[in-house]
This record gives structure tokens, C-alpha cells and sequence, in this order.
């Protein structure tokens, strides 16, 4: 269980509710009233650990087939984690809980943000691109209503540790965007440790006027757009963007189904999943689907790696 939002990347001793090991057809089952009664974030770990050992320590050891998943629930929710088709885990969620894949469609709108500014060089490039990007992440976590969803974003877009944070400083100070998603919070989870961390998080950062960082401006740039691989995967907490020199071998497209010709065009064109589900008038889980499928063909590990092979 997640209650403090600065601790979602990776698995904490004091998040752990429950541990269990799954059968050799890989069956497992948690029971017993473990869900809190309104929505929070969780998370379910997977590896291939073949010990006994208890207390949490799988989670901190280096164990194979290591895998998982961010989602949203509640008490009384029925959630289902479906393997794709070619036996891939975690990639999609189907739930009675609206809100349960939200914080997956959010990884998927910053791995397009990445991709998106690769190319971008200047300045004034970067500011504006910036700019569209905290629009579209906030606007899209305010149009589900539901401000765990926000809080995701909120992580992210004011990281330290990212290069979005100079830019952040200077939203928060002109963008009520903030204060908005405070009074949502406190509307909806009043008495959460969560929204009382929010709460002073903002009032400490809106009283600091220059970045903590003394990192030059340039190295900060620099370490964005050419460290883009890195920065993925801290965003998504287990996938890595692996930039990969490839040519584009004919025999490989030949393999490919029109429809997944279709989508690696979009997937070339920036699109995102939702924006192709909607072209396309099919669903979402599909999509991710027919480019699990594309990587697999093509032998690669990412839309980077697509992008990577036709330049």
C-alpha cells in the first residue's frame, strides 16, 4: 500500500501488506480485509525467487523474472491483471474500479512525453514543449476525477531529480491548477496523510524562488535530452528506453499484419495509444496488444526503438 506518493517508484519495508508464493502453474491468492475503504494506490511484486524466505526481503534481493504493476483500488474492487498474448505481464488492467489503470495510461503519456522531445534543442522549443506537456498531464488527471491520479502527475512534473522541476517552480507560482487539486484532495480525502503532505509540500515550495539545483542550465539540458534512456526508467519504475542503431530490415515488416503496419505508422507519428484506439475504433487493451506484438516482430523493446529504426 502506497500512502506517500514520493515513495511510488519502487517497493519500501513499510509498504508491505502481504506476501504469498504462487503454485508451479503460477496460481496465488491473497485473502483477508487488507483494501482500504476508499481508493488508494498499490502495488503488486512478482519474481522468481524459489526460497522460503519471508518478511519482505524478496522484494530488496536481486530475483529473477522481477515484475510490477501501479494500479488503483478499493475495498470490494475485482481487478484482473490479463497476460497478453505473447505472455507479458502488468501491461493492462480490467477492473469493476474505473481508476484502477489509471496510473498505467499515466506511464504511457510519459513515455510520449520523452519521445516527444527528442529533436527539441532550444530554448524556446523547450519552454513551449514543456508547457504543452504540464497542460496535457494535468488536464488529463483533472478529467478523470479522481486527484490520486493528480498526485501521480504532481510526483513526476516536481521531482527534484527531473529536469521538469525549474519549470514546475514557475508554474506552481502562476498556475491555479494547484491550489485546484488542493481543495479537490481535501474534498475527497480529507483526513489522508497524503493530501495533509500535499498540503505542505506546496505551501514549502511556492516560498522558494530559484531552483535547489546549482547545476548550470545547459548541463540540466544536457542531461535531459541525452540521458532520455535513464530518465525513462525512472519514470516507469521497470521499464528502460534502450535507443538501439538498427536498420530497417524488410523481411521483419513483411511479417508485420496490416493492421500492425497501421499502428507502427502511428506509433511513428507520436500518436498515443488512446489517440490510435480512437483512430482505429478499437479498444485500448488492443492496442497495447498489437504493439506488444510489433516489438516482438521487429525485436524491439520500445516505440523509441521503432522511432530508432527509420531514421
Amino acid at each position: 500500500m502506497i500512502e506517500n506518493y514520493r515513495k511510488s517508484s519502487r517497493v519500501y519495508a513499510d509498504q508491505i501488506l502481504m506476501e504469498t508464493q504462487a503454485d508451479v502453474s503460477g496460481y496465488f491468492i491473497f485473502e483477508g480485509d487488507n483494501l482500504l475503504e476508499q481508493n488508494n494506490m498499490y502495488r503488486i511484486h512478482t519474481d522468481g525467487c524459489n526460497d522460503n524466505t519471508t518478511g519482505g526481503s524478496h522484494f530488496f534481493r536481486d530475483c529473477s523474472n522481477s515484475r510490477s504493476v501501479l494500479f488503483i483500488a478499493k475495498k470490494g474492487d475485482t481487478i484482473l491483471f490479463p497476460l497478453l498474448q505473447n505472455k507479458q505481464s502488468f501491461c493492462d488492467i480490467v477492473s469493476n474500479n474505473a481508476a484502477s489503470g489509471l496510473l498505467l495510461e499515466i506511464d504511457g503519456l510519459k513515455e510520449d512525453m520523452i519521445l516527444d522531445f527528442i529533436g527539441h534543442n532550444s530554448d524556446a522549443s523547450i519552454s513551449l514543449n514543456l508547457k504543452k506537456w504540464f497542460q496535457k498531464l494535468q488536464e488529463y488527471g483533472e478529467e478523470v476525477h479522481e486527484p490520486l491520479v493528480e498526485l501521480y502527475v504532481y510526483d513526476f512534473l516536481s521531482d527534484r531529480k527531473n529536469e521538469t522541476y525549474s519549470y514546475f517552480l514557475k508554474d506552481l507560482k502562476k498556475n491555479k491548477y494547484y491550489l485546484a487539486l488542493e481543495n479537490r484532495l481535501i474534498a475527497t480525502y480529507p483526513n489522508r496523510n497524503f493530501t495533509l503532505q500535499y498540503i505542505q509540500e506546496r505551501n514549502a515550495e511556492t516560498s522558494i524562488q530559484t531552483p535547489v539545483l546549482t547545476v548550470s542550465k545547459a548541463s540540466q539540458l544536457s542531461y535531459f535530452w541525452y540521458g532520455g534512456g535513464l530518465f525513462l526508467f525512472c519514470l516507469t519504475g521497470y521499464y528502460g528506453l534502450q535507443l538501439k542503431k538498427r536498420k530497417v530490415e524488410k523481411k521483419a515488416l513483411q511479417h508485420l499484419t496490416p493492421q500492425e503496419l497501421t499502428i507502427l505508422s502511428a506509433i511513428r507519428k507520436d500518436k498515443t495509444n488512446k489517440e490510435i484506439a480512437t483512430e482505429l475504433f478499437i479498444s485500448l487493451s488492443t492496442v497495447k496488444t498489437h504493439i506488444n506484438n510489433i516489438y516482438k516482430k521487429l525485436k524491439v523493446d520500445s516505440r523509441a526503438d521503432v522511432k530508432n529504426m527509420f531514421y
